[in-house]
């Protein structure tokens, strides 16, 4: 018997994420771990008139794809992809893997060859209705130090939030962030300056990622000066990195240190966009308050923000390409020894929490 609760999440996804019409084709894509949701989503499509497709992955089944494969290989694989997504409006993608590790003895060259045969397909999917999730697996409560009972309670609150609340609870950051230029963040061994002026700032509230909730927007790609240090783990093309420190200059990366340091030059050597930053967010979600080694609930910690090695987004471009998208958390809460963000000489956030009025909406007790 599946889990009455993936049912209403199956509802969440469909109506709130994806606002699923009738006659709509909807792509469901998830690993089989993620059966029993991935058939809530099938008859919930039918349920509303829309006409559901799925397909399955496994990594183990990718990792022997990819330790041989050619680059001409991996574009006919994107072409392929690219025709299918012609004929979709709407698509759900599942993470379920059983270890999150699985690529990590793939070569990372050609890792890097499969992301950029898969930039034209990422570009279309952006154009398509889409959302993203993570479905509780052993593997991924193992990475958060939780029981899997308890991780799998945690992942279906989190996901079923009210994300229409918290939506409405944004307005005046995203308000305040439009209207500033420069930006200041203070936390121990970091101290970091750069101008978001004339960049959107764009929520995020459940429309294409669940778990959600920041507020994102990117720097002026030339304007980033200091040093940022990151205090949550990050699992990055298999390795997971520790205290990720980065040293800017005119935007540019020019000194950067971690627990595997030649792993992080090798990132960052990626491409020329790699060494600037695409992306400037604040985590806002009241249920996730440590570090789970998994970027999708990670960056919405409360109390925490994010910054970008690689490209920016479409709705907050800063003109920075690159393959890579590498989301870097620093948490300001005081069990982590607490920060300060400063808008246009005005402090917004210390130790976690907002201090203006307007913002304090946006404090975990509010949002609860």
């Amino acid at each position: 018997m599946r889990d009455p609760r993936l049912k209403k999440l199956a509802a969440n996804l469909l109506d709130y994420s994806l606002d699923v019409r009738p006659g709509e084709k909807v792509l469901i894509e998830g690993e089989i771990e993620a059966r029993d949701l991935m058939v809530e989503l099938i008859e919930g499509c039918y349920e509303r008139g829309a006409v559901p497709y799925y397909h399955t992955g496994d990594a183990v089944l990718r990792r022997a794809y990819l330790l041989k494969a050619t680059r001409e290989q991996l574009d006919r694989e994107a072409a392929w992809e690219m025709e299918r997504l012609k004929d979709l409006e709407a698509a759900v993608f599942i993470l379920a893997g059983k270890n999150a590790s699985e690529l990590a003895d793939v070569p990372p060259g050609v890792l890097e060859a499969s992301r950029l045969a898969n930039e034209p397909v990422m570009n279309l999917y952006l154009q398509k209705k889409w959302v993203l999730l993570r479905y509780p697996t052993p593997s991924a409560a193992q990475a958060a130090s939780m029981s899997t009972e308890a991780f799998e309670d945690f992942c279906l609150a989190v996901s079923g939030i009210d994300y229409a609340r918290m939506d409405k609870a944004m307005d005046p950051l995203v308000e305040l962030m439009s209207r500033t230029d420069q930006v200041r963040i203070v936390s121990p061994g970091t101290d970091i300056t750069f101008s978001i002026k004339g960049i959107p700032a764009i929520k995020a509230a459940g429309k294409y990622n669940i778990p959600d909730g920041e507020v994102f927007t990117a720097p002026v790609r030339d304007s980033v000066n200091g040093t940022v240090l990151f205090n949550a783990p990050s699992l990055e093309q298999g390795t997971t990195f520790e205290r990720v420190r980065l040293t800017f200059e005119a935007g540019r990366i020019v000194h950067a240190d971690a627990n595997e340091p030649e792993k992080l030059l090798r990132i960052l050597d990626t491409d020329e966009g790699c060494r600037y930053l695409g992306e400037f967010a604040l985590g806002l979600n009241p249920l996730i308050t440590k570090p789970m080694k998994d970027t999708l609930f990670d960056e919405k910690i409360a109390g925490s923000l994010h910054l970008t090695p690689g490209r920016s987004y479409e709705e907050a471009d800063n003109g920075n390409r690159s393959s890579v998208h590498w989301d870097l958390v620093l948490i300001q809460t005081p069990e982590w020894g607490g920060g300060e963000i400063w808008f246009d000489g005005v402090l917004v956030r210390k130790d976690g929490l907002f201090v203006l009025p307007e913002l304090e909406g946006l404090n975990p007790e509010n949002l609860l």
